[in-house]
């Protein structure tokens, strides 16, 4: 197999620096404010994804040096492969987020929900469908046990 090379088409600006106060996805903290700052080049790409409410953020762990195929989530004191859990340790260091627009600004796109470091580099954009998205009878593994009060976000949810 050949190598594949991807360059990022943006940064993601948030309020995190550190994992402190950061939740395990962004929807257990919906007020965080943020903005996806794509490449001049790519600004035209932007267009019409203002009439979707959410968008999946690709992106870069570019801090993450480690992999491991082994990880420890934060909800769990056991170890899971890296293929069950969305761990940064993985692989290729690719994460996704789904993120709620708020508005497009020239080549800004500004959004809530979100659970990425500050400065991590961009690698797409794709909008959140529901009609292709959305899934039932969905089985989420190890996580159920964590999520059987649907109505409380668990303690270990914000680091």
């Amino acid at each position: 197999m050949e190598n594949i090379i991807i360059k990022p088409i943006g940064i993601i600006h948030s309020p995190y620096n550190s994992s402190e106060g950061i939740p395990i996805q962004g929807k257990f903290k919906k007020e965080a404010l943020a903005y996806a700052e794509l490449l001049p080049e790519y600004e035209t790409g932007l267009k019409d994804l203002d009439g979707f409410s959410h968008a999946i953020l690709l992106y870069h762990f570019h801090e993450q040096k480690e992999e491991k195929l082994l990880a420890q989530p934060y909800l769990e004191k056991v170890k899971h492969g890296i293929f069950a859990i969305r761990s940064p340790y993985r692989p290729n260091r690719i994460g996704f987020s789904i993120v709620k627009i708020n508005k497009i600004e020239a080549n800004c796109l500004y959004f809530t929900e979100v659970d990425v470091f500050d400065g991590t580099p961009l690698i797409d954009i794709k909008p959140y469908v529901e009609y292709f998205d959305k899934r039932e009878n969905v089985k989420s593994g190890w996580i159920e046990k964590h999520f059987q009060n649907k109505n409380k976000v668990p303690k270990q949810a914000i680091l």
